[in-house]
């Protein structure tokens, strides 16, 4: 039967995480430094990693189903090409993290910094985000379609060729994004900062709604002024 272990505020190192693997077991990891340590294809599905320093840590090709991350401080950690279908990323700082070509299906985003962080390749089918800081972030193709979008900031990101159509927005920022070819049809903006997008495409909005402000705006990156 597999059974949760305990690691409070301890000293570990990989040796100790493959040992519990190998058990078939969990681990409650709280309050433990990781910091820059390889834990590249590890099996930590269903693991529950609370309050941890993960800087620069690498969880390259590991299998994170089901784990859930609470307020660890994970800035520049690698998650490239891992496994983090259903797993929860709740507060904490993954600043400049990159999960390039990482399984993110059914995943929760909530309450967190990510900024410059790199999901080019990633794969976002069902995924939420919500509270969640992405200035700077590089987020290509990525499909937002139909979502609802709280309390997002997407300031200066990279977001080519994502998906927003029947998007809500609630209290988000596009500001200065990067937005070329991307699909807004049927979004609701009228919440979103659009300051600083350039409308080089006007079709991409086509029944997007939008403020009479927003309008405004828009019209006036393209040096027209509405009275």
């Amino acid at each position: 039967m597999t059974k949760e272990l305990s690691l409070t505020a301890q000293a570990v190192c990989r040796a100790d995480l493959e040992e519990i693997c190998r058990a078939g077991d969990t681990a409650l990891l709280e309050n433990c430094d990781l910091s820059e340590m390889d834990l590249s294809d590890l099996d930590l599905s269903g693991w529950r990693i609370v309050r941890c320093n993960l800087a620069r840590t690498s969880f390259n090709g590991a299998r994170l189903e089901e784990a859930t991350f609470t307020a660890c401080r994970a800035a520049g950690a690698s998650f490239v090409s891992a496994n983090l279908q259903e797993a929860t990323i709740e507060g904490g700082d993954f600043s400049n993290t990159n999960f390039r070509g990482a399984t993110l299906t059914q995943s929760r985003i909530s309450n967190c910094k990510l900024t410059g962080s790199d999901f080019t390749e990633a794969h976002t089918l069902g995924f939420s985000v919500e509270n969640v800081l992405l200035v700077l972030a590089v987020l290509p193709r990525v499909s937002f379609r139909k979502m609802t979008l709280k309390e997002v900031d997407f300031t200066e990101a990279d977001l080519r060729s994502c998906d927003f159509r029947g998007t809500v927005f609630e209290g988000c920022s596009l500001r200065d994004a990067h937005v070329p070819e991307c699909r807004f049809e049927g979004a609701d903006l009228r919440e979103a900062d659009l300051g600083g997008i350039q409308l080089t495409d006007a079709r991409l909005f086509k029944g997007a709604l939008i403020s009479t402000r927003q309008a405004a705006d828009l019209l006036g990156e393209l040096g027209l002024k509405v009275l």
